[in-house]
C-alpha cells in the first residue's frame, strides 16, 4: 500500500484500529466506501503465555461509520482467532482487556465495543 494512503487511512478509521488491524482492500461506490480490516496475528497480551497457534478469522462483521464526502462508510472487520495448544481451546483477543487501563479515543471505545458484540463461533 502506497505510504499516502496509509496517512491517509489514520484519518478515515478510529484511531487505535490500526495498531490491531491493517488495510486488506478498499471499495469506493457512487453512494458509499468499504475498508476491509483484518485483525493482526499478534498474541494478545492475556495469552503471552500460551502457546498459540492462528486459526484464520471468525466471519466478517460490517459495521457503519460516519458518513465521509457525502458517501456512507462501513469497516469490514475480520477478527482472529487462535488455537491454545495448552487447553486446546479456540481463543480471541478479549477487547476488554484492551481498552482497560488505556487512554482510548472515543471512537476506538465505540469500535471495541461494537466488534465485541460478535464473539464469533
Amino acid at each position: 500500500m502506497h505510504d499516502s494512503f496509509q496517512a491517509l487511512l489514520h484519518l478515515v478509521i478510529p484511531e487505535g484500529v490500526s495498531d490491531y488491524f491493517k488495510l486488506v482492500d478498499h471499495k469506493t461506490q457512487a453512494n458509499s466506501i468499504h475498508i476491509y480490516l483484518e485483525e493482526l496475528n499478534s498474541i494478545p497480551l492475556e495469552y503471552q503465555s500460551n502457546r498459540l497457534q492462528s486459526k484464520g478469522f471468525f466471519d466478517e462483521v460490517i459495521l457503519q461509520d460516519f458518513p465521509l464526502r457525502g458517501r456512507e462508510v462501513f469497516l469490514h472487520v475480520k477478527r482472529r482467532r487462535w488455537l491454545n495448544l495448552d487447553s486446546n481451546k479456540v481463543v480471541f483477543r478479549n477487547w476488554e482487556v484492551v481498552a482497560k487501563g488505556t487512554r482510548i479515543t472515543q471512537d476506538f471505545a465505540a469500535f471495541l465495543k461494537a466488534i465485541s458484540r460478535y464473539q464469533g463461533t
